[in-house]
């Protein structure tokens, strides 16, 4: 069995057992299950997943999403409440060494130094957990034909780096991220030690003849101090590239950025634009996912 929570057979909404539930908004709350999905036999193995249902009983579209780093599944839930409203299920999962995978010796990966760990360590969760989402217990509740991913900042180069694998997913969204690594790096190169074949692996720029053309909503703010957004336009700009050269209109991936938004470092939410970047990205995954 690859889900398990205290009644995997029970598809009802019902109170989760996450501490962080009661900070839910109740129409959202009443939604959710806390559930642990993957292959492991290790309970304590398996990832953290916060699944929410518009009603539990028909197949709706899913989205996976991956928060940023230091972050936790059950953060900006407003995202997971819009998506619902319009009929699309949610799959926030904890990165691995967050929330409830948070443990002393995986510390580092939350940290600058330690990112391509994470990004390496949370490949193969996207394939364990869109495996679950397909278990008898869920009763097909989850339509894995019309599966969307993204990401924030470290989710968002872990969902840029998967989608250079074979893949079903028919649409992503990133926000303040960069598929542009080696960039990154170099920019840090004083702070942040790192092997270049292994980063030539995870690095999404170095691996675009794998990447499928999908439709992409890259969200971001021009002045983000954390990943700067010329790494992450000169990605654009380069994915735009391999669209067009596959005869692929570039027209699907929409670039969405603000001269600057007042949040944290730039980078932490989009400040008083908050809205409208939700809003934008639920009526992304609204004409890409529902019928």
């Amino acid at each position: 069995m690859s889900v398990s929570d205290s009644g995997p057979g029970e598809l009802s909404p019902r109170p989760s057992v996450s501490p962080l539930l009661g900070k839910l908004p109740d129409e959202l709350a009443s939604r959710v299950r806390t559930v642990r999905l993957g292959g492991s036999d290790n309970l304590a193995d398996r990832v953290p997943a916060l699944l929410a249902h518009p009603n539990w009983q028909r197949p709706a579209p899913t989205v996976i999403w991956m928060h940023g780093r230091t972050a936790n599944k059950e953060l900006d839930p407003g995202r997971y409440l819009r998506w619902i409203r319009l009929g699309i299920a949610a799959c926030a999962i904890d990165l691995p060494g967050h929330g409830e995978r948070a443990k002393p010796e995986l510390a580092r990966l939350q940290t600058t130094e330690g990112i391509l760990d994470l990004i390496h360590a949370a490949l193969s969760d996207v394939d364990h957990v869109v495996e679950a989402l397909a278990d008898p217990s869920f009763a097909g509740v989850f339509d894995l034909d019309r599966l969307g991913i993204g990401g924030m900042s470290a989710g968002g180069m872990v969902t840029l780096r998967k989608l250079c694998e074979r893949h079903d997913f028919r649409c992503a969204s990133v926000e303040a991220t960069t598929g542009d690594l080696r960039a990154m790096y170099e920019r840090a190169s004083d702070s942040l030690g790192f092997d270049a074949a292994r980063l030539r692996g995870l690095d999404p720029a170095s691996r675009l003849a794998s990447w499928k053309p999908l439709p992409l909503l890259v969200s971001h703010s021009e002045a983000d101090r954390i990943v700067p957004f010329e790494h992450q336009r000169a990605f654009v700009e380069s994915l735009r590239n391999h669209y067009r050269a596959r005869g692929v209109p570039d027209s699907l991936i929409e670039l969405r950025t603000w001269p600057e938004t007042g949040a944290p470092d730039e980078h932490i939410g989009f400040g008083r634009f908050s809205n409208d970047a939700k809003n934008a990205q639920a009526d992304f995954f609204k004409r890409h996912l529902l019928p």
